[in-house]
């Protein structure tokens, strides 16, 4: 495409990108080799998911479009609300009610030609570890711990460890982590198995504020008291056994209600439905410019990442503009005890342990703590809790020795995703378990071995 000159056009468009890939320097990466099929490479074979289509996936997803990406997914459950309008800039009020992923991803590929967008509007752990390992960058743009726990967990399950437990680099799943809080936001380069992980570093995020029961119960004094005393109490007393889902828009409707009752009976104002939503799940009010701020940070890091144009981030850029603008890098140590980026959690069983004893075991290691556990082996469900079709599937595999399914191998790692606790909340995770059969060698038992003598 030419203008009225004669010009390509296109080449105009990424003028400012061509001036990193193609000029060396000694700042680069280890692998960088400077020319223009680095640009080509970029378009046409990296793949980057985006997590989360809220206020800092909206500038995700425009800042990786406009940085040369052009084969992007994001993934997103929930749907626009009036709230959003104020900072996610992609929906408009005709928006309302529509899943954010879908119309995030059409507004970005109408004002960027040559982007393709897949959308995916559901649960992250709606989806399967295989479709997590399609991509190259996996991008953070999430309001929630569990949730960044949750992929971080699915990010390191790729990891593998050579036999000196130093991690294989053709298996590292690159992150780029991004959180606002005001006016004060992170963004953060995760390289599982060299740098910190999010669970290395879990203690950065302080624990939920929490209130005494009593002065929920009898003395409510402000309108935060009212909504935990419906979130926390009532819900209890109406909903025997019901567990309440805080991403249930029907449970925070209710919840909102209920709030609203109480506030009006102590004379406390300030009870609304987004105050609900923050307050229920943690969540402190966002600002469109530290999004966009904290976005370009991450954007740059996968442009690193992808293309070696510079080193990347060590590792932990915080930002601050409460007062004026103060930025920091910190780099973090990995932690070597880690349950999630480590080698994995060593499990030694008999030969004899059959899938359901194996099952039985992961809810009672003092590691794990496991519930409802999945087991998949290689890229293979072993069993399924869910959905009932998976289930019925694989439960004739409950009763077949873990060491027959794993095809004889003396040692090797399986994966489980399931629930377990933390903070006294339940929330999914993905463990990586190394699994050594006693008295094995090259598939052969010692049993055998002294068969054959």
């Amino acid at each position: 495409m030419a203008d009225g000159n004669g010009n390509s056009v296109d080449a105009g468009r990424w003028r400012d990108l061509d001036k990193l890939l193609l000029r060396p320097g000694h700042l680069v990466g280890q692998n960088f080799e400077p020319g223009a099929e680095l640009r080509d490479d970029l378009q046409a074979y990296v793949k980057v998911l985006v997590v989360g289509a809220g206020g800092l996936g909206c500038e995700l997803l425009k800042d990786l479009a406009l940085s040369g990406f052009r084969n992007l997914e994001v993934i997103d459950m929930d749907r626009i609300e009036v709230s959003n309008l104020n900072r996610q800039f992609l929906f408009r009020l005709e928006d309302v009610g529509k899943p954010k992923a879908e119309v995030a991803a059409l507004r970005v590929m109408e004002r960027v030609s040559g982007v393709n967008i897949v959308p995916h509007f559901c649960r992250i752990e709606d989806k399967d570890i295989e479709f997590y390992s399609d991509f190259n960058i996996i991008a953070l743009g999430l309001d929630s711990v569990e949730a960044r726990s949750y992929i971080n967990a699915v990010a390191c399950s790729f990891l593998e460890y050579d036999s000196e437990d130093k991690p294989c680099e053709e298996t590292i799943k690159p992150m780029v982590d991004g959180g606002t809080e005001g006016f004060k936001g992170h963004a953060r380069v995760i390289l599982p198995g060299i740098t910190p992980c999010f669970e290395c570093t879990i203690w950065l995020f302080p624990p939920q504020v929490k209130f005494p029961l009593c002065t929920l119960a009898e003395t409510p004094r402000t309108a935060a008291h009212c909504i935990e005393y419906a979130h926390l109490i009532k819900w209890n007393e109406e909903h025997s056994g019901k567990p309440f889902d805080a991403d249930n828009p029907e449970h925070m409707q209710w919840v909102y209600l209920q709030a609203l009752k109480r506030a009006e009976l102590f004379g406390i104002s300030g009870v609304t439905y987004s105050f609900t939503q923050g307050v229920v799940k943690n969540i402190i009010p966002a600002i469109a410019s530290t999004n966009a701020i904290i976005s370009a940070a991450c954007a740059l890091e996968a442009l690193k990442m992808a293309t070696g144009c510079s080193k990347t981030l060590s590792n932990y850029l915080t930002y601050n503009g409460v007062e004026g603008l103060h930025t920091k890098v910190t780099e973090f140590v990995k932690d070597k005890d880690c349950l999630v980026c480590g080698p994995g959690i060593p499990i030694e069983l008999d030969p004899s342990t059959t899938l359901q004893m194996f099952i039985d075991l992961l809810a009672e290691h003092p590691r794990l703590f496991l519930q409802k556990p999945s087991v998949a082996y290689r890229g293979k469900n072993l069993y399924m809790q869910a959905p009932p079709v998976l289930e019925e599937m694989t439960r004739s595999n409950l009763q077949l020795p873990l060491f027959e399914l794993m095809e004889r191998v003396p040692k090797d790692v399986v994966h489980v995703t399931g629930m377990t606790k933390v903070n006294d909340r339940k929330t999914s995770c993905v463990r990586k378990l190394r699994v050594i059969f006693k008295g094995i060698r090259d598939g052969i038992t010692d049993m055998d071995t002294s068969s054959t003598v």
